[in-house]
């Protein structure tokens, strides 16, 4: 008898071990997830990324649309949360290039760019076409002869002709095909990308495009569009250090000889991809300038501020300085005062992104911490964000 009373008695004191650990484990499990709530408030989650700050898209709705590069992938998840809120205008980052939407001749692939185009009209949100006709970016396969060989290296003058030929029949057909694809829903766009290069000759870059066509690529690209979208949709030609006077009057020079042969250009991109030492807000407006003084738009494309000086290869670490932020949102309110008072002049402002959590600048020039948006990694307004909204925000 009592050996049973033993057995009954261990088994009781097993149970309560048992009861006593799960209930131990429970409340472990209770304060970890209460800390973690505790810990993610103010993070991004769904759609209340960022809910109670002003929208950007909302503040700028006097002055020009507001937009924003993205991936396919970003449609999706925190990053749509801002985009939603914050912009009213897509471009898409890298599907829409010229060997994402045609990598083998006459196989055209359009899953990813609708993608981005279901989700702006699902939203709200018009679309920016980037980019018809780049150097980078595009299948070799444009570049090669009847017999696969490149077109670059073709000495005899019958055969060159019949190359040129040839590759502006492909360009027509890469152009024609996309517009028609996209005309309903896309009113704006990239046609060409990056033809001014002052370093090469004539100040025209040394791309596989001119060396084969001299300039007749450009006009060819820009006619088919016309032709294939119709007088609604607007044409732009696109490049970077727009505010170099160098760069910005041998551009000015091709845009207006080409004006002169009846291209159909209606505007200029200006990529805007600047640091926080330059260049000056000035440069930039004058520019502007200058292209409207051609009766054209002026749109900023591809805005970013490098937290770096251009020919700075150094890197700041786990966290960009406050100081450096804090001058970057000096320059951002310098800007966007700027593009505020010539708005009649701007027909629009693209981000190259909206959150530091996805920018190219992380690998370029070297792979390092960057932070050239108005959103940070988890998607919190920095400081930028409060100097183009309510700069009030920064004198407090």
């Amino acid at each position: 008898m009592e050996k049973v009373v033993v057995i009954i008695k261990t088994i009781r004191s097993k149970r309560l071990y048992f009861i006593a650990g799960a209930v131990i484990v429970i409340a472990a499990i209770i304060i970890y997830w209460s800390y973690q709530s505790g810990n993610d408030k103010g993070k991004p989650s769904g759609t209340k990324a960022d809910e109670g700050i002003p929208s950007l898209a909302q503040t700028y709705a006097g002055y020009f649309p507001i937009g924003a590069a993205i991936e396919p992938n970003q449609t999706e998840g925190p990053t749509s949360e801002l985009m939603k809120k914050h912009v009213n205008l897509l471009v898409a980052e890298n599907v829409m290039k010229p060997d994402a939407i045609q990598p083998q001749e006459g196989v055209f692939t359009w899953d990813n760019a609708d993608r981005i185009v279901a989700f702006a009209k699902a939203n709200g949100m018009q679309v920016r076409f980037h980019t018809l006709v780049w150097h980078n970016q595009v299948g070799g396969w444009f570049f090669e002869d009847e017999d696969g060989m490149p077109m670059v290296y073709e000495i005899d003058p019958e055969k060159r002709e019949a190359n040129k030929r040839l590759l502006l029949k492909r360009l027509d057909t890469h152009v024609r095909t996309i517009v028609e694809h996209y005309k309903d829903d896309i009113k704006s766009w990239d046609v060409v990308n990056e033809v001014i290069e002052p370093a090469d000759p004539d100040g025209m870059r040394a791309s596989e495009w001119y060396k084969i066509t001299g300039t007749d690529y450009i006009e060819t690209a820009f006619r088919a569009a016309r032709e294939a979208g119709g007088p609604d949709i607007k044409l732009y030609i696109n490049d970077y250090s727009t505010d170099d006077p160098g760069k910005r009057d041998l551009l000015y020079n091709l845009v207006k000889s080409m004006l002169g042969k009846g291209v159909p250009i209606d505007g200029v991109g200006h990529q805007t991809h600047i640091s926080v030492q330059g260049p000056s807000v000035a440069a930039i407006i004058d520019s502007i300038k200058k292209f409207s003084e051609l009766g054209l738009d002026n749109l900023v494309t591809e805005l970013d501020m490098s937290v770096y000086a251009w020919d700075d290869h150094s890197n700041y670490g786990e966290a960009v300085p406050e100081q450096v932020l804090k001058q970057q949102a000096d320059r951002y309110r310098e800007l966007f005062e700027a593009f505020k008072a010539n708005k009649d002049m701007i027909g629009g402002v693209v981000f190259w992104g909206i959150s530091d959590e996805h920018t190219w600048l992380s690998t370029f020039p070297i792979e390092r911490t960057e932070a050239p948006l108005l959103f940070d990694t988890s998607f919190q307004p920095k400081p930028a964000f409060w100097a183009v909204v309510d700069p009030s925000r920064l004198d407090k």
